[in-house]
């Protein structure tokens, strides 16, 4: 076992050494699978940093409940409490109808106005928050007649065609990004098979010599295997690079932007979890597009 690990440690710093032989080469090729890899990586930036920004979509399709003025306080936690135990409800705020008085008072500019009522003429009311996996329209309007059917709720509100539109824009968005990993993860392939086949055509004689002296396929193979992984972790590194500065060019615009609506917002880079899948990406694709060339063109080279 030692020593099958000694002579793959042996072909992977060879591999390494031969493409840094041909550094132009070498230096284009992973420059180009950055470029590629980087786009996904970019635009999943994109998505994290626009929910982000958002305060979460997820808010988006909070229900607002206000209950029939008789009712106590007690009554709306009551109700806040019985919903928090649903499997599709993640929080439940309880708003009394004092604290919306106040907040009403210094929002709205009336404070006189409002100074000169006898009673409170504001209900109180529950914000309740769904789990991420049941804000589609069908889970929320079962949840809404649930809240409905309680006898002290009065209204209910819940803008259904706008989370249709929501779950309508996440769902193209997801099916973007994956349409365009896909693609240039074919491209990946190709650019590495095409790679290793030029290399294989540049090392023929050699080839021919070691299957002459009974090297196997898979010996032959091996060299050519590790290359295309170097080139997936090259790549990898290039990407994450070109995602870093990206993220580095336009942070400064968009927190000034952000300042001026006053938000505190700043825009974040990859995290460790996204650049492990990163890392690992490329050095599948740079795997397996050297796996297909390499079986591919070995098998027409023989010694004569």
């Amino acid at each position: 076992m030692g020593a099958w690990f000694t002579r793959h440690l042996q072909t992977l710093v060879g591999a390494l050494g031969r493409l840094t032989q041909h550094k132009l080469a070498t230096l284009l090729t992973t420059l180009v699978i950055g470029i590629a890899l980087a786009l996904p990586a970019c635009l999943h930036l994109l998505i994290a940093n626009a929910q982000t920004a958002t305060g979460n979509w997820n808010r988006a399709v909070d229900l607002s409940v206000y209950l029939k003025i008789p009712s106590s306080v007690d009554e709306a936690n009551r109700i806040a409490q019985r919903l928090r135990q649903r499997r599709d409800v993640a929080d439940v705020e309880v708003l009394t109808a004092d604290d919306a008085l106040k907040e009403f008072r210094r929002n709205s500019g009336f404070g006189s106005a409002i100074d000169a009522l006898t009673s409170n003429p504001l209900p109180h009311s529950l914000v309740v928050h769904p789990k991420s996996e049941y804000a589609t329209a069908d889970h929320l309007e079962e949840l809404a007649d649930d809240i409905r059917s309680q006898p002290s709720v009065e209204l209910v509100q819940l803008d259904t065609a706008w989370v249709n539109r929501l779950q309508a824009i996440l769902e193209a968005i997801r099916r973007a990004v994956i349409l365009t990993a896909a693609f240039l993860a074919i491209g990946v392939m190709a650019i590495v098979g095409n790679t290793i086949r030029l290399d294989i055509q540049n090392r023929r004689t050699e080839i021919e010599v070691t299957k002459l002296v009974g090297g196997s396929d898979a010996f032959v193979r091996r060299p050519f295997l590790y290359s295309g992984v170097w080139y997936g972790i090259g790549g990898s590194l290039i990407a994450w690079l070109l995602t870093a500065v990206v993220v580095g060019v336009l942070r400064e615009p968009i927190g000034r932007i952000a300042g001026l609506y006053g938000s505190g917002f700043q825009i974040a880079g990859l995290s460790l979890y996204p650049t492990l899948i990163l890392l690992a990406s490329g050095v599948v694709l740079g795997w397996l597009g050297s796996c297909i060339a390499a079986n591919r063109h070995l098998r027409e080279i023989e010694p004569s």
